[in-house]
């Protein structure tokens, strides 16, 4: 007979085996392609409440226990100004998921919905510090964000549509502000339908947006574009079911020689200057 599961035993099977390929196999590939985890790592695995997030920290628990490689994880939850319904939703799914929460608040909310100009830019910035400096006040030295492939896409497609430049988030990057920390993305191969079936399977529900600013103005601007962008790319994906892959594959496969121009290192290169280059 079968021994009966408890939901978090269920949860976690449904990991390993129905969707082992959609969400364990593709983890495990952006930790091994992009090098995210070193032996003594201690990661701050930061938990916005959201289900990307969540997903990626009850990965983060199984792999602890079956990875090679020793590291450690803390279970990072920045409360930016949250409203108490948001709060007990977050505790009530960390409960269910045995996921043992580190929370620290700050005024972030409250701060950005002060400014007229680019709250949405300045919540961000300051979310990424906060987490940055409380992960190494935690002796931390890398934080984790559940940003997953189609984040990279979308970014990829709105950089193009709406600031006339080709770029996109990439797998892990160290601090400009704490050089002694880098940022990983080990969701970077997940696709977010993926995990939408996921939390369907189990019936887990998690918080959407809980921005106060956003709620307030029906939205945010980059909001919107994002939410353009996703329907852009449905409406493709009718047409070639492998869109999502071939987008997420050409970032990988960059033709530097076809382009008329490109910047690194802050640096813009133009179309003269690369042309004559290659007379030389």
């Amino acid at each position: 007979m079968t021994r009966n599961l408890t939901r978090l035993q269920m949860i976690e099977r449904s990991i390993s085996k129905k969707f082992r390929k959609e969400l364990w196999a593709p983890f495990l590939t952006a930790i091994n392609r992009y090098k995210l985890i070193d032996e003594g790592d201690r990661i701050a695995v930061c938990i916005s409440g959201g289900k990307d997030s969540m997903c990626m920290a009850k990965l983060f628990q199984m792999l602890m226990r079956h990875s090679d490689i020793h590291f450690e994880t803390v279970f990072l939850l920045m409360d930016p100004g949250y409203s108490q319904t948001t709060r007990d939703k977050i505790k009530e799914n960390a409960s269910l998921l045995e996921i043992p929460l580190t929370e620290f608040k700050t005024q972030i909310f409250a701060i950005a919905d002060t400014q007229s100009k680019s709250p949405c830019y300045l919540c961000a910035r300051m979310r990424r510090g906060s987490l940055y400096a409380k992960a190494r006040e935690l002796s931390c030295n890398k934080i984790a964000l559940g940003h997953h492939l189609n984040d990279a896409i979308e970014t990829t497609l709105m950089s193009m549509f709406y600031s006339s430049k080709l770029e996109t988030i990439i797998p892990k990057s160290h601090s400009e502000n704490f050089p002694d920390m880098e940022l990983i993305r080990p969701m970077y191969c997940v696709k977010e339908a993926d995990i939408n079936a996921w939390c369907a399977y189990n019936d887990l529900s998690f918080i959407q947006c809980a921005c106060s600013v956003s709620a307030r103005n029906n939205d945010s601007p980059n909001a919107s574009k994002r939410h353009e962008t996703k329907l852009l790319i449905a409406e493709l994906k009718k047409n070639n079911p492998e869109i999502e892959e071939n987008i997420f594959r050409s970032l990988h496969a960059v033709y530097l020689d076809s382009f008329p121009g490109y910047k690194k290192d802050g640096i813009l290169h133009n179309f003269n200057e690369i042309y004559e280059g290659k007379d030389k």
